[in-house]
């Protein structure tokens, strides 16, 4: 039988495991005063409304309530079980968790089925590795891309491999392995056409692996080395496991690089990120066959500032580029286009002219993208022509417009003005109106921003609580913090809390503070039992905004309001009792007596139920 992980052993890997550094590691945190701030990676949202504390060692989101310590956000983030977040973040502190407390997991995140899937492509990745590397089945794979410029170091740190040219070589493989063929078929590893016989979907192809973000093997991209093959790139099909509108490649080794210098360079295929990295370029991922998506796009705004783009350099590359850019916008990126010249793919490029010249004369030229986008509108029109002229200067204004900076509309105002024999005045009013106009826009957007986000703090976070309620959820905040005044709360008050909630609450943290332990909001998260409504209440009242030291004052004030409510609660009962009685005796005139006095006392304790 699985034994349960020490609690000595969880708080050890807990302690190694600073919130702030782990969930840093997965969005983007802004520091104001105590706590962090950023997009909350559990729901869509534009404004950031989640919270990190150091102090406490917790996270609270006040847009969809999520928050727990930093097991839990490894739990939510990745959906795996508690005991996998615990051995997660052992392995990332330099911690080993003892064989007995690794094995197993008692609720899986994922399906048998699925982590079956997850095993079939971890050993065929091996196996294509191994057959690239050392066979001479793999001589033709290996040749193709030493021919394309790929070199040993290339091939072993993206694990590249070959699927021989025949029918079975991976299901026979598999199948000796003790998988269920039949289950591969979703997952895109095998085909059938049948049903019952199975053949290798990737036959004949260079392998590139696809990782999800947390660094499993969950998806194939499958090139052809021989010519007339069709399609020339093959990816794996989506799957639970595998959506290509959400994951990007290389992102997982690509994170901690990009992470750091707040900057990711985009590229549209496997090859180009791989010979990027032979420049010396490691903050670099890649779409998978597909436009960026908008979730990808919000991923990338959760790590990064700035993206570069830096698609092929042909007609189809810089359409591309365009969308791209857009989408990244759109999502408050900065966003810069690399021009690759001679339309040429950045692989080419580098292969060609080196990884020097890819450095200086690509990346580092890189432009914004509204000075790619004005040059960009120029296929649209016949610049020759009058008419085509004037739609393109309001197009080309409307992009200057949006720049913020008025040096960098200065130079696309002059080349303007040059290009077109045009009255620097009037380009400056067009612009200004333009952007007051834009002003208006953003601060009427804000308003409504503004009061939405108002309706669901009020909804989630500043609900308008009954007297006796507030005192409550302040006297937990407070208890929460300190054990001596949790110690005064129990001598005085015990259970006697109104919300029932409440009373589950601080009977878990009485318990908690007997057996000795220290005020630590995330360890006492850590004791109690599977239950979310109480883990998430408490990240609530955790986070509520109290004073470090409680007065004896204010103390006996929270108190007060709390047994006050259970003294009228109690009054309403023997009211109610009184009721019944007089209902029985059929004496309308004292149940009429008595019921406006129940009514009374319900809406003085803001709990009437009539």
């Amino acid at each position: 039988m699985q034994q349960k992980i020490p609690e000595e052993i969880i708080d050890q890997i807990v302690t190694k495991n600073d919130i702030v550094d782990v969930i840093g590691e997965h969005i983007q945190l802004t520091n104001k005063g105590r706590n962090y701030f950023g997009l909350c990676p559990f729901h869509g949202e534009n404004t950031p409304s989640f919270s990190v504390s150091p102090d406490k060692q917790i996270f609270h989101c006040f847009g969809c309530g999520k928050g727990g310590n930093v097991v839990k956000f490894i739990m939510e983030l990745e959906s795996i079980t508690f005991r996998e977040a615990v051995q997660s973040l052992a392995e990332k502190s330099g911690e080993s968790l003892p064989e007995q407390y690794v094995q197993g997991s008692n609720q899986p995140a994922l399906s048998e089925q699925e982590k079956s899937a997850l095993d079939a492509y971890e050993w065929s990745s091996k196996l294509f590795h191994h057959v690239l590397r050392y066979t001479a089945e793999g001589k033709n794979g290996l040749n193709y891309l030493q021919n394309r410029g790929f070199k040993q170091d290339d091939i072993e740190q993206f694990q590249l491999g070959y699927s021989p040219n025949k029918d079975q070589f991976l299901s026979t493989f598999l199948h000796k392995k003790g998988f269920q063929l039949a289950n591969l078929m979703d997952v895109g590893l095998l085909s059938s056409r049948d049903g019952n016989t199975f053949f290798d979907r990737f036959k004949g192809r260079v392998i590139f692996p696809i990782q999800n973000h947390q660094g499993k093997v969950v998806g194939f991209g499958g090139r052809a080395i021989e010519d007339g093959v069709e399609p020339k790139y093959l990816n794996s099909p989506d799957s639970k496991l595998f959506q290509k509108g959400k994951l990007l490649y290389n992102f997982y080794e690509a994170r901690k690089h990009f992470q750091k210098e707040k900057e990711v360079v985009l590229f549209e295929g496997y090859a180009d990120v791989i010979k990027a990295s032979q420049a010396g370029i490691y903050n670099a991922v890649a779409t998978l066959g597909t436009s960026l998506t908008k979730y990808q796009a919000s991923l990338l705004k959760r790590y990064v500032n700035r993206v570069v783009v830096c698609f092929d350099g042909d007609k189809a590359g810089k359409d591309a580029s365009d969308r791209a850019a857009q989408m990244l916008t759109d999502v408050g990126l900065d966003v810069l286009i690399a021009n690759v010249p001679y339309q040429l793919d950045p692989d080419d490029f580098i292969d060609t002219y080196g990884p020097e010249k890819f450095q200086n004369q690509v990346l580092r030229n890189a432009e914004s993208y509204v000075a790619f986008a004005i040059n960009y509108l120029k296929k649209d029109y016949n610049l020759q022509s009058k008419h085509d002229q004037l739609d393109y200067i309001e197009k080309a204004l409307d992009l200057i417009a949006t720049v913020d900076h008025a040096v960098e509309r200065d130079v696309y105002i002059k080349e303007l003005v040059e290009t077109f024999d045009l009255y620097r005045e009037t380009l400056e009013n067009e612009i200004a109106d333009r952007r007051r106009i834009k002003q208006r826009h953003v601060e009427q957007d804000n308003r409504v921003k503004f009061e939405e986000n108002k309706e669901k703090r009020t909804k989630r976070t500043e609900k308008i609580y009954p007297a006796y309620q507030n005192a409550e959820r302040y006297l937990i905040a407070h208890m929460l913090q300190n054990n001596y005044v949790a110690n005064q709360v129990q001598d005085q008050l015990g259970s006697k809390f109104n919300m029932q909630e409440h009373q589950v609450l601080v009977t878990y943290l009485y318990a908690y503070y007997e057996e000795g332990n220290e005020p630590n909001v995330g360890r006492f998260l850590e004791r109690l039992p599977d239950d979310e409504s109480i883990k998430q209440l408490v990240s609530e009242l955790a986070v509520l905004p109290i004073n470090e030291t409680l007065e004896r004052e204010e103390l006996d004030d929270y108190m007060f309001a709390i047994l006050k409510e259970a003294d009228v609660d109690q009054e309403i009962r023997s009211l109610e009792k009184m009721l019944k009685n007089a209902e029985k005796e059929n004496d309308p005139k004292s149940a009429a007596r008595i019921g406006m006095k129940i009514l009374e006392l319900r809406k003085k304790s803001n709990k009437s139920k009539l």
